[in-house]
């Protein structure tokens, strides 16, 4: 169904702000493949906001690659089940492209790993301005050989009817045994009669009468407890929606099914949920360091969603913990208060496991050496696109000013690694710049982003290669203008490239910047006869890399305590876990708590962190772990 909203919109936030989305759109139209080509291709300035929704099916098992094509800025979405609340980006167009033509950076997913009999809700949105009426999507993957706009006939309107968003996901495996069943409600729906049972074909053909029915549920209240459930065991339920009123009900809904797990579960992080105002966010139960001048940590994300989606271990979601042990900090941790498994004995559970996985450390670097040398080493996909990847050395520049260099020379780790001079307006990925810069094979370029997040400009004057001398100039007006020369003395602007009024603070950063154009390999670039002129260009140089992840080796702990009395602290072994790019198990004999007066039979509370947390005069570092499945064994 694509649904349409008529209005002035430059963002997916200006569209979720008009009070009509999404219940009241102006128009309403059912496609039957997933796209929309407005008749005769109206190039006109059609001013709207407008959604294609429903739920997927795939022919077969296996990874599918999604493609977005729109007319304007768009973004497409899919969710790891039939729940739209469970919906990540997986591509997205910037400012648009030709009708049928398909690229392959952002508007390509990463492959995507589907089930086949299984339904997923997928939405693709567009912002109408000054292009072409149309959004299109096409996949690849088992049984779609070609990449090919998605047919009708792998789709079916978003509009539920029965019950759906099963909480566990039906057929999960590893469940907790001590979970409550969740769903969402279908369109009609005044209550939920509820069926649970071990025996399948016993839950699908019940009715109220029959043994497997555990009662009604109002609508509002859509969860069910079915106490404490035995270890590895296969349960079944089905919800069917109820309204007397209506002739269709009930609806029937579909048998969903889980395996509870052969150990204790301490988290998964599966049921926290984008929904901070019922307190579902996984940070209002893993409390890390907001507030707490001492604590360095973050527990997940800001905005939704609240917890990692991609970097999981098992099921659908994993905790990020950023740790920034600086500026007199020296422990970065989260807590997690304990309902239940509070008895770490049950079960003869011996031991505690925790799956986690860090960053690399940085290989960016920057000398001086002999004086006036300077070597600049770094990685990075490249400075382009929307965001960045590269290693920058940098000052400070208030207003006006020039930065001129020699680019000695830049390592071949590809064609487009460029070495250069640049001023920056921030830090992050996505900052305005500007960039003059040599590279391996392509020339001599001027490039930068005009607008924050936005797309980056190019020119290139080809066949020049280091050493060569640049300069970027920034006037009062905040114009940016690329120069290059061959003597340091003649200087002549990057072919085809002009004065650029890039808008910026007044304070900016300016300095050397080097990318490899390859982020698994470390390109080095090495500069000489270095000038800043302008207020603030003195002082000492800073470096550090923009925009990809990195970690500095912190040591990584677990603690527990009781309600009363002092935690108890385990570090791991390796010093350097926090660099392991690997999911990695980490499993701890529960003696080692035991032994530092732990009751194991009534642990209140569990804490992971990193840093040096018995020693306040330690310094470290800053960086993420993804946690995982955190769970208790039984002795093998």
């Amino acid at each position: 169904v694509m649904e349409r909203w008529e209005g002035i919109y430059f963002s997916s936030e200006a569209l979720q702000d008009d009070p009509d989305y999404p219940g009241s759109p102006d128009s309403t139209e059912t496609v039957t493949e997933f796209a929309w080509v407005a008749s005769g291709l109206n190039f006109n300035l059609n001013f709207y906001g407008a959604i294609i929704e429903g739920w997927v099916y795939v022919p077969q098992t296996g990874d599918y690659t999604f493609w977005l094509n729109s007319g304007d800025m768009g973004e497409l979405w899919l969710s790891t089940d039939d729940d739209p609340a469970n919906a990540v980006m997986i591509a997205k167009e910037t400012l648009g492209s030709d009708l049928d033509s398909w690229g392959r950076g952002e508007e390509q997913s990463d492959p995507i790993t589907l089930v086949a009999g299984r339904k997923y809700y997928i939405s693709a949105f567009w912002l109408e301005t000054f292009w072409g009426d149309y959004c299109q999507v096409a996949w690849q993957g088992p049984g779609v050989p070609e990449r090919t706009i998605i047919a009708g006939s792998y789709l079916a309107p978003f509009k539920p009817m029965a019950a759906f968003g099963a909480r566990p996901a039906n057929r999960a495996v590893d469940v907790t045994q001590t979970g409550v069943l969740k769903w969402k409600p279908g369109l009609e729906a005044v209550s939920h009669d509820v069926y649970f049972g071990t025996d399948e074909q016993a839950v699908r053909n019940a009715t109220t009468t029959s043994p497997e029915y555990q009662g009604s549920k109002a609508l509002g209240d859509e969860a069910f407890d079915p106490g404490k459930l035995p270890w590895q065991t296969t349960f079944f339920w089905r919800i069917d929606e109820v309204n007397d009123l209506n002739p269709d009900s009930p609806w029937t809904g579909e048998v969903w099914t889980f395996t509870t797990a052969g150990f204790l579960i301490v988290d998964d992080f599966e049921n926290y949920t984008n929904d901070d105002a019922a307190g579902g966010a996984i940070w209002q139960h893993w409390l890390d360091g907001f507030g707490v001048s001492a604590n360095g940590s973050q527990v997940g994300y800001v905005s939704p969603p609240f917890a990692e989606n991609k970097v999981v271990h098992g099921g659908r979601q994993s905790m990020p913990l950023a740790y920034n042990n600086t500026d007199g900090v020296t422990n970065s941790e989260a807590e997690l208060t304990l309902g239940r498994p509070r008895d770490w004995t049950e079960g003869g559970v011996t031991t505690m496991s925790i799956w986690f996985r860090g960053r690399p450390e940085s290989v960016g670097s920057f000398t001086e050496e002999p004086a006036g040398t300077f070597t600049l080493t770094g990685a990075g996909d490249d400075i382009w696109g929307t965001a960045d990847e590269f290693h920058f050395a940098y000052k400070k520049l208030t207003g006006p000013g020039t930065i001129i260099a020699r680019v000695d020379s830049v390592q071949d780790t590809a064609d487009w690694a460029k070495a250069g001079v640049m001023i920056r307006e921030t830090l992050e990925p996505g900052s305005k710049h500007a960039l003059a810069a040599v590279t391996v094979g392509e020339g001599v370029v001027s490039e930068g982003r005009v607008e924050t997040g936005g797309a980056s400009f190019n020119y290139t004057e080809e066949q020049i290669t280091a050493p060569r001398w640049v300069k970027l100039q920034r006037d009062q007006a905040g114009n940016f203008t690329a120069y290059h020369s061959a003597d340091g003395a003649t200087w002549t602007p990057v072919k085809g490239a002009s004065a650029r009024n890039i808008p910026m603070h007044k304070t900016v950063y300016v300095g050397l910047a080097v990318t490899s154009y390859d982020r698994d390999l470390t390109c080095e670039a090495v500069f000489s006869e270095v000038a800043i002129t302008g207020d603030g260009g003195g002082g000492p140089w800073t470096h550090q890399d923009i925009g990809i992840a990195s970690n500095v080796a912190e040591p990584m702990y677990v603690a527990i305590s009781n309600a009363a009395g002092p935690a108890a602290i385990v570090t791991h072994e390796d010093a350097n876990a926090a660099l392991t790019e690997e999911w990695t198990q980490w499993t701890i004999d529960l003696s080692r708590f035991s032994a530092q007066g732990i009751d194991l039979s009534g642990v209140a509370a569990i804490a992971l962190g990193l840093g040096a947390k018995a020693d306040p005069t330690a310094t470290g570092g800053t960086g993420v772990i993804f946690f995982d499945d955190i769970r208790l064994l039984p002795q093998p």
